[in-house]
C-alpha cells in the first residue's frame, strides 16, 4: 500500500472555512482521530502533511502512532506576505523574518520546512497561475537557509517558471507543478527533486459543477500528458492526493490518485516500482 505523500489533515474535503473554524477555539482533537481513522482502516500507514496555522497538525503529531500512522509535518508552511500561503501557514516580509519562522519550525520539532513559491492554477485562463511567483534569487536563498539548518524542503509550486526556479533551489519535493512543459519535466528528471503532482484534485472536480468539465478536461489532459512524460524521462515521482481539498478525502484520495496514475500509464509492476521508489526519497528526506 503506498503512502499519502501530500495531506491536509485541518481540511475536510467538502469546506475549507468551516473544517477551519472547527479549530478557531482550540484544536478539536476528534476531528484529527475521524480522518486518521480512515487511513488506518484502508492500511495506510505513511502520511506527508503539508502543515496549517492551527496547530492541528501539530496536534496530529501527537497522536498519529495511536493509529499505527507514520507522520510527517513542517508544523506551519511559509509564505511571503501579499502572497498565496495564508490558509496553511505563516508570512514573512524580509529574508531576516524568514530565517525566524525557519527557527521557530526548527525548534518546535518541525520535520521539514514548507514553502510557498507560487499561487494557484488559474481556471478562468488555462496555464496560468495566480498571483506572482518569488523570485528565483530569493527561492534559492530559502532553500539554501532550510538546509543549512539540515532540514527538507517541501515547495507548493506550479507553472513552469516557479517550477524551474524551485528545480534550480534545489527543493527536495515539488507540489502540485500543474501547467509544466517538456522542458521543466526534463530539468525535474535530471534533478534530485521529488514531483508530486495530486492529480485527483482536479480530476475529482469533474461532474460537480463547481468548474464545466470542457474547463476542467484541457488541464486533465496536459497533466497525463507531463506525468507520461515523467515516466519516460525517469523524473522521480511521489504519490500525493492533497487530501483535504475540495472532494479528495482523506484515506479515499491517495487511492484516486494511485488509480489515476494507473489510468494513465497502465497497471503493472513498472509503474509501481517507479512509485514506490519516488515515496521512498520522500521517506527518507523529510525526517528529522
Amino acid at each position: 500500500m503506498f503512502g499519502e505523500c501530500h495531506a491536509h489533515v485541518i481540511m475536510d474535503g467538502c469546506n475549507y472555512r468551516k473544517a477551519v473554524d472547527l479549530h478557531k477555539d482550540g484544536v478539536q482533537e476528534d476531528v484529527i482521530r475521524k480522518h486518521f481513522r480512515e487511513y488506518r482502516d484502508r492500511g495506510i500507514s505513511f502520511v506527508r502533511d503539508g502543515g496549517d496555522n492551527c496547530g492541528v497538525s501539530a496536534r496530529a503529531r501527537e497522536i498519529a502512532a495511536e493509529y499505527g500512522i507514520d507522520y510527517r509535518t513542517p508544523l506551519f508552511a511559509i509564505h511571503k506576505e501579499g502572497h498565496y500561503g495564508g490558509i496553511v501557514g505563516k508570512s514573512f516580509s524580509t529574508m531576516e523574518e524568514y530565517v525566524i519562522l525557519v527557527m521557530e519550525a526548527k525548534a518546535q520539532g518541525a520535520d521539514f520546512i514548507k514553502i510557498m513559491t507560487t499561487g494557484l492554477m488559474d481556471f478562468t485562463n488555462h496555464g496560468k497561475i495566480t498571483g506572482v511567483p518569488l523570485d528565483k534569487n530569493e527561492v534559492k536563498e530559502m532553500v539554501h537557509i532550510a538546509h543549512e539548518e539540515g532540514m527538507a524542503v517541501m515547495s507548493h509550486t506550479n507553472g513552469t517558471y516557479g517550477v524551474q526556479t524551485a528545480v534550480e533551489a534545489g527543493v527536495d519535493s515539488i507540489e502540485h507543478g500543474n501547467f509544466l512543459d517538456r522542458e521543466t519535466i526534463a530539468m525535474l528528471a535530471d534533478s534530485e527533486s521529488v514531483w508530486v503532482p495530486t492529480l485527483v484534485t482536479v480530476r475529482n472536480l469533474l461532474g460537480c459543477g463547481r468548474f464545466d468539465d470542457e474547463v476542467l478536461l484541457p488541464i486533465i489532459r496536459q497533466a497525463e500528458e507531463c506525468v507520461k512524460y515523467a515516466f519516460q524521462m525517469g523524473a522521480k515521482v511521489a504519490l500525493g492526493s492533497d487530501a483535504g481539498a475540495y472532494r479528495v478525502m482523506h484515506g479515499q484520495g491517495i487511492l484516486d490518485e494511485e488509480k489515476a496514475f494507473y489510468d494513465i500509464l497502465g497497471k503493472n509492476e513498472k509503474v509501481r516500482e517507479w512509485l514506490a521508489a519516488g515515496e521512498k526519497q520522500i521517506r527518507e528526506r523529510f525526517r528529522r
